[in-house]
């Protein structure tokens, strides 16, 4: 774990531009170039099923509170009038009905009793029965029109396929009665027009086409508004708009003829979807029978990119995946754009309630992150329970805001758990990425040899990956570029699986990722110069892929309750001693009359994530000790550390997965692993493992370490051995001051976020005191140039460390730099929406101080 959470506290402020990785939109670009004669495909041709001529016209619509835009409380146009579907007898077949009709291939599942929201007026349909193959669902049984003994509580809503019937056609039939009618299209792309824009990765400018009866149609920009563009851009992972030259396609546009879509868009600007907006007029149509655009031309839009998207020549964005907004941040997804929603407030991370969590809400935080709109709104802690507080409840956006906290909210969490932690999928632009990378010989889509394709003399050819030194954080960016969510193993041989033959030469060696890569190719490694001894083919790197993982999360304040100093004699400690449990020193410690000085603490590791914890070894692989009669599941499963203030370790313990078991569980879940009788092993979700205190190797050897203030630190899973979904929450820190005899524990946290606000408390402090020393000064210059940084979009280490110099060289004991200090500091709290209370006492202790001088 050093090597992906070693930040030391100087540097604290970094840790809030690092986001959790998250999935890639179902939104694609096709590069198809606009040239006479160009072969397109032949149009689908849809046949909309006959409706019989004794059933009434109906219009249908998805409304209310929705989470996906293919989903919503199902309302029926009648008579003149819009109305509800009541809940009574409603049934799968009658769903896919209604689906079917507004031009989604089938139902995933429907909902009663009003989850959408409350309808209003009349409740049209009451006692529906389908057999499922209806035309309209005004051709299913029941009570009849607007006889109903229902209230709104129980208005229907159903979920539907995100795949839409190929060549589908619009019913405009009722469109002259209807006001407000929603988009229904098949499908909807941006097409690349201008050759620079042809050739860039991903596509941010072009003509907005929608697919109308199998047919790809340019829409009039006669009634086009940048709300649209917003709407458009926002689908393909765009967080914002801008302006075009409209001159350049105008004379494009008069060197052809277009194919115009019979209607114009009216959004809102606030939609996460098209399929949420009105349709807007309808077009002329000519003596040709075309749709016309009098004095106009294609829609077009130009969309501009996330800061992590921005497009270039080479590889399409900056490798280096840094999120934009640091008071915002994504956990536990699997893919770029995509996790729990936490929010950083007076200093410390929190997660988001789910109640009312919305689309517009979650398109919010979407592009507050420099993606698009949310693809979907996720309730229920789907993509695993936070930790801390419980920051924001009942959230209200508008659509518009900024951010998510300029919205209103509830500050107030009662009824709130983690249970009910909000999430988001964010539309995410389409790199390409998925096709230079292959999984191959498997038994399924979810494993198998890793082929890439790479050029070699001039020519695109598939070869296999070197496996040495191949782990758990390469497979991760593997399975992450390919959209099959997270690994769950990361193999060195592969002979089992029979992949493509002419694909077994190595084109890819010395392959080391940091994690935080959406392509492999952008992890270091040998470039063209492959050096593999072993070969390719049956040694040629694996991976097995899975939906969830795990999350492993340490109890701290478990950690600063029971930590307490014990002098052990020597001849208790020979099976520790066999299992290098204590210090190098301890090899020369009498055994008869020595002692060590043990620090003992008891932990207690939770699954937080979507999957149970298992050994990376099945049983036949653990070891036996004899000495403790117990069998070792796993080498290494936690490192113990007692680091100085600098970050240089002094004394470490490590405590080997001698049994992982479900010690205790939440009230509905049921224990699975118990180490008993050699029972299998494992941390069930839901449940926690408990190393006590005074168990052998459940502590740090610190008889050779002087008294001192120090950070005492707990690494889990530090090999990366298993895959989580969250290695940042790892990790956890306490300060610690021993005074040669008792040992002080406090300001135990997880992460690194709550360890810079304790620095900065530190910091406050000191000032307090009057024992500002430079190491404190560089604290609060950190802070200093971290609002720097923010404002500027300068993150340069160098240029941290030149601010930081002037600042505090020779200068650190003035009070009126002190002063200064503590005047950006404060003013950063207030921004962060930090408790500034004890930093107004401090300024006012350094005013008067100030003043009497």
């Amino acid at each position: 774990m050093e090597r992906f959470l070693g930040f030391t506290h100087n540097h604290c402020f970094i840790m809030l531009f690092f986001i959790s990785l998250s999935p890639l939109s179902f939104a694609q670009y096709e590069h198809w170039p606009y040239l006479p004669g160009y072969p397109e495909p032949p149009p689908q041709v849809y046949q909309p099923p006959q409706r019989p001529a004794n059933i009434p016209k109906i219009q249908l619509r998805l409304a209310g509170q929705k989470r996906k835009h293919n989903e919503g409380r199902v309302e029926v146009f009648y008579s003149g009038e819009w109305g509800t579907v009541c809940d009574d007898d409603f049934s799968i077949h009658a769903a896919h009905v209604v689906c079917r009709e507004l031009g989604y291939v089938e139902a995933v599942s429907w909902l009663p009793s009003s989850k959408y929201g409350k309808g209003e007026g009349k409740i049209w349909m009451d006692n529906v029965h389908c057999n499922g193959k209806e035309t309209t669902l005004a051709a299913c049984t029941s009570n009849g029109w607007g006889v109903t003994d229902c209230k709104h509580t129980e208005d229907v809503g159903v979920v539907c396929s995100e795949k839409r019937i190929p060549g589908f056609k619009f019913d405009n039939s009722l469109l002259n009665q209807i006001e407000n009618m929603n988009i229904q299209v098949e499908d909807i792309r941006i097409r690349a027009i201008l050759a620079t824009y042809r050739k860039r990765v991903p596509v941010t400018e072009g003509y907005v086409e929608v697919k109308d009866e199998g047919t790809w149609k340019q829409i009039c920009d006669k009634h086009w508004t940048m709300k649209n563009s917003r709407v458009v851009c926002g689908m393909f992972g765009f967080p914002s708009e801008r302006k075009y030259n409209t001159n350049v396609y105008k004379m494009f546009a008069s060197r052809r003829k277009q194919h115009y879509w019979a209607y114009s868009m009216d959004c809102s600007g606030n939609e996460a979807h098209i399929s949420s907006c009105k349709l807007g007029n309808h077009l002329n149509v000519n003596a040709e029978k075309n749709m016309t655009c009098d004095n106009g031309m294609p829609a077009v839009v130009s969309c501009v990119p996330g800061r992590a998207f921005a497009p270039s020549s080479h590889s399409g964005f900056r490798k280096a995946f840094r999120q934009e907004q640091p008071l915002v941040r994504l956990k536990g997804g699997a893919n770029t754009g995509e996790g729990r929603v936490e929010v950083l407030k007076n200093g410390e991370w929190g997660t988001v309630c789910d109640d009312n969590w919305n689309l517009v809400s979650a398109s919010v935080v979407c592009r507050e992150l420099g993606f698009g709109s949310a693809k979907e709104a996720i309730t229920g802690a789907r993509l695993g329970q936070g930790m801390g507080p419980i920051h924001l409840n009942e959230i209200d956006c508008t659509g518009f805001e900024k951010s998510v906290t300029d919205c209103k909210f509830n500050m107030e969490s009662q009824g709130c758990n983690h249970e009910e932690d909000a999430a988001v999928r964010c539309n995410v632009p389409a790199m390409g990425f998925q096709n230079q990378l292959r999984l191959s010989g498997g038994r399924n889509p979810f494993e198998g040899r890793v082929e890439v394709l790479a050029e070699r003399n001039g020519t695109l050819k598939w070869g296999t990956v070197c496996s040495e030194n191949w782990s758990t954080v390469e497979a991760m960016v593997v399975c992450r570029q390919l959209g099959l969510g997270f690994a769950s193993h990361a193999f060195q041989e592969t002979w089992y699986w029979h992949g493509d033959i002419s694909a077994d030469n190595v084109v890819m060696s010395g392959v080391k990722c940091s994690g935080t890569e959406m392509s492999l190719a952008h992890c270091r490694h040998d470039g063209a110069d492959v050096s593999c001894p072993r070969g390719g083919g049956r040694f040629g790197a694996g991976v097995s892929c899975s939906e969830t993982a795990p999350d492993l999360v340490l109890n701290a304040e478990l950690v600063e309750q029971t930590a307490y100093l014990e002098d052990r004699p020597m001849f208790m400690l020979q099976c520790a001693l066999e299992e290098n449990c204590l210090a190098s020193s301890a090899v020369n410690t009498s055994v008869t009359s020595g002692y060590r000085r043990l620090l003992r603490f008891s932990s207690q590791i939770h699954n937080n994530g979507q999957s149970d914890f298992r050994p990376k070894n099945g049983r036949h692989a653990w070891v036996w000790h004899d000495c403790h009669r117990h069998y070792h599941s796993m080498e290494v499963f936690t490192h113990y550390d007692l680091l100085n203030l600098n970050g240089t370790k002094v004394a470490e313990g490590h405590k080997a997965s001698f049994c992982l078991e479900d010690t205790e569980c939440e009230a509905d879940v049921q224990k699975q692993y118990e180490c008993a009788n050699f029972g299998e092993q494992g941390i069930t979700v839901g449940c926690w493992d408990v190393y006590r205190h005074d168990i052998d190797c459940q502590w740090i050897d610190i008889t050779d370490v002087p008294p001192g203030d120090y950070l005492f630190q707990v690494v889990i899973n530090p090999n990366y051995e298993v895959a989580e979904s969250d290695y940042s929450n790892n990790v956890m820190k306490c300060r610690s001051r021993y005074d040669g005899q008792r040992i002080w524990m406090y300001n135990c946290h997880i992460g690194e976020s709550d360890f810079c606000r304790g620095k900065f408390n530190d910091c406050i402090a000191g000032s307090l005191l009057g024992m500002f020393s430079a190491s404190l000064a560089m604290c609060l210059c950190a802070v200093y140039h971290f609002v720097r940084a923010w404002k500027d979009e300068i993150l340069s280490p160098d240029y941290t460390g030149a601010i930081c110099r002037r600042l505090v060289k020779g200068r650190h004991q003035s009070l009126r730099y002190r002063v200064k200090l503590l005047q950006v500091a404060k003013s950063t709290m207030a921004g962060w929406g930090w408790d500034g209370s004890l930093l107004s006492a401090a300024l006012y202790v350094l005013l008067e101080q100030q003043a009497q001088h």
